[in-house]
């Protein structure tokens, strides 16, 4: 078995601030997705570690060890956690590149800033649910009564994340659930657990109390007895859509509060005017970042029919120029898919492509003798109809179709059950903006793609999700809203 070089590795469950095996003692391999192989064993959480996680999530939200505190202090606290992120930004960085394939160059400068950025964002806003006073109104009542209303976290979050952003997608959830004064019980992806083991350690060291956060690294068992546990007040999943209807269905008997942030297959619109150059060298990034397997990625490339030869010219002339390559080469643009099913899935989504008349212009074969590394991929001649152009595939395929006009590529945007993000690429800024006013998604880029912050709400339209993680949005899916009404008058109401 292969090893990584990253100190204290953990592989434990972390429940009651204590790294502990799974009850019954059963393990998972962990592979690297460069090799193919295995590198180390995870304990995997049961039934019985899941009730003892929740239970201590529970008994830490009742006894008030976290909600109790300040909230300035929890601010201090999610601070400190985003220090020691950038602290040990090289160790985790290693991790996350042998668990997920992800090039170093990749995790050192785009994800780990943007979680220390999320943890910041989030510590910012512990202060800020606050509620109102309201005026008073109610027939027959006398006038002077008080009416407040006040913002309290929900309780017990499970919070259920994949594996293409191992430590991105859990800070996601972990800094607004715990910003809110909630607990919350991690079930990371059982491809990439170990970056989010640790994240527990890292908030621990930090100070947040024991219980507050618990990390169960499973497959769906585990996911699916979180999401049924009747002391689980709030799921937040971020993964496939049709995952996400079935834990939709799952929580509906207990109404569940549930925040889903879903699949996507986004449209990058690209008109005559556009600026190509810089459009074409963009596109690529909104495809092939995270070698394709980003929710949000732009794999519809619409370009209008003047430019659309010169463009997939450009487009081609610099896909030709990344480095496909193990994740440890910081030099590498691209590193493999997460496994071996994900693998054989887009390749067969290529082949599927060929079989359905689509031109390939460029990629479209396995690169490498071991791992799971696939050459940036580039249909054109694509048909709106095809299931290249449907379906999320979820890996560095990109299609590029064609349009006339301004209505007719709404129409072409708008024709998915997606609506995660999109792009428009002009100079026209009234046309841009009338776009943004048509699209049906959650994300609107103008003149650019893949450009998050973490004070803007995230998620999608349609069936790309519900809610929103990302900006004050993202704490008000943790927060209940409870209304006061004090009397206030000498004289008691007269009910009878």
């Amino acid at each position: 078995m292969e090893t990584i070089s990253s100190p204290n590795l953990q592989t434990k469950l972390f429940i009651n601030g204590e790294w502990v095996s799974s009850e019954s003692g059963k393990t998972f391999s962990v592979f690297n997705p460069a090799t193919g192989k295995p590198f180390t064993e995870v304990s995997d959480a049961g039934e019985a570690d899941v009730s003892r996680a929740v239970q201590g999530a529970k008994e830490a939200f009742n006894y008030k060890r976290w909600r109790g505190m300040s909230p300035i202090e929890r601010g201090r606290i999610l601070h400190q956690a985003a220090r020691l992120i950038q602290q040990n930004q090289m160790d985790i960085a290693h991790i996350m590149t042998s668990e997920n394939g992800m090039p170093l160059n990749m995790a050192l400068f785009v994800e780990i800033p943007l979680v220390v950025e999320c943890f910041d964002y989030m510590a910012s806003l512990t202060a800020q649910p606050t509620g109102h006073t309201l005026p008073f109104s109610a027939t027959g009542a006398p006038p002077n009564h008080f009416v407040y209303t006040v913002k309290e976290p929900i309780g017990v979050a499970g919070l259920i994340t994949p594996w293409n952003f191992p430590l991105l997608m859990p800070a996601w959830k972990v800094a607004p659930a715990l910003a809110s004064g909630c607990s919350a019980v991690l079930k990371p992806a059982p491809e990439t657990p170990l970056t989010a083991l640790k994240l527990a350690e890292i908030c621990h060291e930090a100070g947040v109390p024991e219980g507050v956060l618990q990390v169960l690294p499973g497959g769906d068992e585990a996911g699916k007895l979180i999401v049924n546990h009747p002391d689980v007040s709030k799921i937040s999943f971020t993964g496939e859509t049709a995952t996400g209807r079935k834990i939709l269905a799952a929580a509906a008997p207990s109404i569940k509060r549930v925040t889903l942030e879903l699949g996507g297959k986004s449209p990058n619109i690209v008109f005559e005017d556009a600026d190509l150059e810089q459009a074409a060298k963009s596109a690529l990034f909104g495809l092939f970042l995270n070698s394709g397997q980003v929710c949000q990625a732009g794999t519809r490339i619409f370009v209008q029919e003047s430019v659309h030869d010169q463009f997939v010219d450009s487009l081609v002339k610099h896909a030709e120029q990344l480095k496909v390559g193990p994740g440890d080469d910081i030099t590498n643009d691209l590193g493999p898919v997460i496994s071996k099913e994900q693998f054989e899935k887009v390749l067969h989504y290529i082949k599927i492509g060929v079989q359905e008349g689509a031109k390939l212009v460029y990629g479209g074969s396995s690169s490498h003798a071991e791992g799971y590394f696939i050459n940036p991929t580039i249909f054109t001649s694509v048909k709106q109809h095809m299931r290249i152009a449907n379906e999320e595939i979820f890996g560095p395929v990109g299609t590029v179709l064609s349009f006339k006009d301004e209505t007719e590529v709404i129409e072409l945007a708008n024709s998915t059950i997606y609506g995660l993000a999109a792009a428009v690429w002009t100079k026209d800024l009234k046309r841009g903006l009338r776009l943004a006013q048509e699209i049906q998604s959650g994300t609107i880029w103008i003149n650019t793609y893949q450009i998050l912050t973490p004070t803007a709400p995230f998620g999608g339209f349609k069936q790309s999700g519900l809610g929103r993680d990302l900006g004050p949005s993202a704490l008000d899916a943790y927060l209940e809203t409870k209304s006061v009404v004090a009397d206030l008058n000498e004289q008691p109401l007269t009910y009878f």
